[in-house]
């Protein structure tokens, strides 16, 4: 996944239907002799709408959680898309314009307060390791050299089979992914990690050796591909927001026919189209084991 210079304003077209990050605040400067719990956590996606409808399949939120010994102040950090994770995973085919359109920014969300009901009631509230005050003043300098140089939502991780030592042809880029981050810089800094199970959530595609398509300008500018921005808009069409039943039901026949029937997949990645050579099972939603970073006992004493 590409590191960015900057991260560029977001266009207005794109509207969140929930608000990004509506309470977040700036990171505080922690007192260096400060003892600082971290915890991991982890809920059901729209929990808040669905409740543990999308636990039962697996599919989870995870953030990070902070409480100072000094003010007995609680903190919560997450990463998720500015616009909501459809508009991260598709484009918007907008009249007049040739290339589709993407609203897929992601970045960082830090406020006061962990909502301990929503962690706990079909998710994930547990200490995994405790700093001090001068390894968090550390992270909060890394997040954000992180925040404004991976700005990109990915959702799907893209990789040659089942297998798990299979090769990762797309690696994903969402909230697991920065928490895991967190965690890996905590450990440089030298927390000592629990020994505890932590699963994390992926969706896969199953996909031969990808083939390059070009950027924007080489497929959609004056002296594009016709035939190839064409088919491109044409995969997309059908994972537009429906209006109806039956406009979902016939656009999933579309679905079903290009992606395992013909076994093609268009991926837009660090701003750039691939052609995926589909393969069977095509897509699959794996909850799996990755264990906590080992820590580094030599950097920074609690």
């Amino acid at each position: 996944h590409r590191r960015f210079d900057y991260r560029p304003k977001a266009d207005p077209y794109c509207q969140a239907r929930y608000t990004f990050c509506p309470t977040g605040s700036a990171i505080p400067v922690m007192k260096e002799e400060d003892v600082i719990e971290v915890y991991r956590l982890q809920a059901p996606v729209w929990e808040f709408k669905y409740g543990d409808l999308l636990g039962h399949l697996k599919i989870m939120h995870d953030a990070v959680g902070f409480k100072s010994s000094l003010t007995g102040k609680n903190y919560t950090m997450e990463w998720y898309e500015l616009f909501q994770l459809g508009n991260c995973t598709f484009p918007h085919l907008r009249p007049g314009m040739d290339a589709p359109f993407w609203c897929n920014q992601g970045a960082a969300c830090f406020y006061e307060g962990i909502d301990d009901a929503h962690w706990k009631e079909n998710g994930t509230l547990v200490l995994v390791t405790t700093i001090s005050g001068a390894m968090f003043n550390e992270m909060a300098k890394w997040v954000k050299y992180d925040n404004e140089t991976g700005i990109y939502y990915e959702t799907w991780t893209v990789q040659a089979s089942p297998n798990r030592q299979s090769v990762i042809w797309f690696d994903s880029y969402e909230c697991s992914k920065f928490i895991q981050r967190t965690y890996q810089k905590l450990a440089d800094l030298g927390a000592i990690f629990k020994k505890i199970q932590t699963n994390y959530t992926s969706i896969i595609l199953f996909s031969g050796e990808p083939i390059y398509l070009g950027n924007e300008t080489s497929i959609f500018g004056p002296l594009g591909n016709k035939t190839l921005a064409a088919a491109i808009r044409d995969f997309y069409y059908p994972f537009k927001p429906h209006r109806t039943v039956r406009e979902f039901f016939v656009d999933l026949l579309k679905i079903i026919d290009r992606v395992i029937l013909n076994h093609q997949f268009y991926l837009f990645y660090n701003l750039e189209y691939w052609f995926l050579p589909m393969k069977f099972p095509y897509l699959k939603i794996i909850y799996e084991e990755v264990p906590l970073p080992i820590g580094n006992k030599t950097s920074f004493g609690v």
